[in-house]
């Protein structure tokens, strides 16, 4: 059993919340969860954590924005409270998949989501420009809804200024005007001259056979759509929190660790894979590993490396820009699996989209079963109907979400307990510090022994000498 810890558990999910305490043999921490009728949080904290390590555990599976703000309230709580230290527990780590933002070849981050404005019949590129042009380039052909723009209105007036004849208000800047110089309403940020009329003849625009003429500033829809960093965000928000350590399994994206100003721990779920893979998967020497994408190679060449097996790739052509055409972008097996196990490695199944298109085109490279082993099985939406009709055999996932409902639905998922490795790496540090203690302690005893053993070692040393000289002396009296 161990002192001085305090484990809270979230509501995303009780019941591993309940194996990490069953194992560390403490009870879990008195939180109350709950929400206002307003649908706002409440977290209170019933026991004190004043000078005490704690540990609260949330996933992201469910409502995953409910259960981010539950977790950032606690560890607030938990800090006002006087906490010696907050560590955040995430087995499953919230929006980990929006670090890697698309960037286009000048470097601003682009949305390519699929809407009215990127259909290849709308004249919109995401590779346009701003109006301002670079050095080395001519200026832009400007805004295409019928209104010039300010610089080639500011132009003209230049134009019109230098042949002004200041005796004469029928040339130059006024000569469009009969009745002298303009009114403060009649000028160019009111209305368009008859020049600029003349010069630009696409300010009139003809909808619905109706023709408008002085058109409203419209900017182009589309235009520069920014993406919004999540991942960066979830990273400051639990830091701004007062976390001081947040322990995950598996990032989507190891460059998440990156974001954060406080330690992070990333285990991984890959003992828990090649262990399954030994003892439940038989003849496993002559199956072969696969990584369903290039995204996953390095994590499926570890395993295949570590258990002296072969290892094969789907190369996924994503060449449509549009997301919505992306799951249906082909599929390419590099390596041979014909006669064998296939094993379908990765750290995440969502949609389940990817891996069900993998095992059919595994199968029809001639695999005889087909196994899909992934760290997270979110299994959003109609994934369990995709893998019940799909050619995977088995899927097999940890409970890093919960998988309740999910193995009630489908008889091919099996759950692996990722509980144990969470209270373990929470055992450890504490064992460290005992460790450290009773090395002070021993290191504290052994000096003090050494101490007494040189002093007593000394007061021998001079009692014998004593008796030398005494010795001597008496036989030099003898002697004489």
């Amino acid at each position: 059993m161990v002192r001085n810890i305090v484990v809270l558990g979230g509501s995303s999910h009780p019941q591993l919340n309940a194996t990490i305490c069953d194992h560390l043999q403490i009870p879990i921490g008195n939180v109350l969860l709950s929400k206002f009728s307003v649908g706002e949080t409440r977290v209170e904290i019933k026991e004190s954590v004043r000078g005490k390590d704690v540990y609260i555990l949330q996933s992201s599976g469910g409502s995953v924005n409910d259960h981010l703000i539950e977790l950032l309230i606690a560890i607030s709580a938990c800090k006002t409270a006087s906490a010696r230290k907050v560590t955040a527990i995430l087995p499953l780590f919230p929006y980990s998949r929006q670090s890697d933002i698309p960037y286009n070849k000048t470097g601003a981050p682009l949305s390519k989501a699929s809407n009215c404005y990127n259909k290849p019949d709308f004249p919109y590129s995401f590779e346009s420009k701003p109006q301002t042009p670079h050095p080395d380039h001519p200026p832009s052909a400007g805004l295409t809804n019928g209104v010039n723009g300010l610089h080639k209105g500011l132009e003209n007036l230049q134009v019109d200024d230098a042949i002004v004849d200041p005796h004469n208000q029928q040339n130059g800047r006024y000569a469009n005007y009969n009745r002298g110089p303009p009114k403060r309403s009649d000028t160019l940020d009111s209305q368009i001259s008859n020049t600029s009329r003349q010069h630009n003849l696409s300010t009139s625009t003809m909808i619905n056979g109706n023709s408008h003429q002085d058109a409203q500033f419209q900017p182009r829809p589309g235009y520069k759509q920014w993406v919004a960093q999540a991942g960066t965000l979830v990273a400051d928000l639990l830091t701004c929190a007062g976390a001081d350590h947040v322990m995950t399994m598996d990032l989507h994206d190891p460059q998440y660790q990156g974001f954060f100003d406080i330690p992070v721990d990333n285990l991984y779920g890959r003992p828990l894979l090649k262990r399954y893979i030994r003892n439940e998967i038989p003849n496993y020497q002559q199956a072969i590993i696969v990584s369903p994408d290039a995204g996953g190679a390095k994590r499926a060449t570890a395993i295949a490396d570590g258990l002296g097996m072969p290892f094969a790739l789907i190369h996924k052509e994503r060449r449509p820009t549009k997301i919505t055409d992306r799951q249906n972008a082909s599929m390419m097996l590099v390596g041979d699996v014909s006669g064998r196990t296939a094993i379908l490695v990765d750290d995440l199944a969502d949609t389940s989209n990817t891996i069900t298109r993998a095992a059919k085109l595994l199968k029809n490279q001639g695999a005889t079963k087909v196994y899909a082993l992934l760290t997270h099985g979110v299994l959003s939406g109609d994934a369990i109907d995709r893998i019940n009709a799909s050619a995977l055999d088995k899927v097999v996932v940890t409970n890093s979400v919960p998988q309740e409902e999910h193995k009630k639905r489908c008889p091919k998922l099996e759950v692996l307990e990722v509980g144990h490795i969470f209270a373990e790496v929470i055992r450890f540090p504490l064992i460290g510090m005992m460790t450290d203690l009773i090395r002070r302690f021993v290191e504290f005893i052994m000096v003090r022994a050494s101490v007494c053993y040189f002093s007593m070692t000394r007061l021998r040393s001079a009692d014998l000498a004593s008796k030398v000289w005494r010795s001597a002396k008496n036989f030099k009296l003898q002697n004489m």
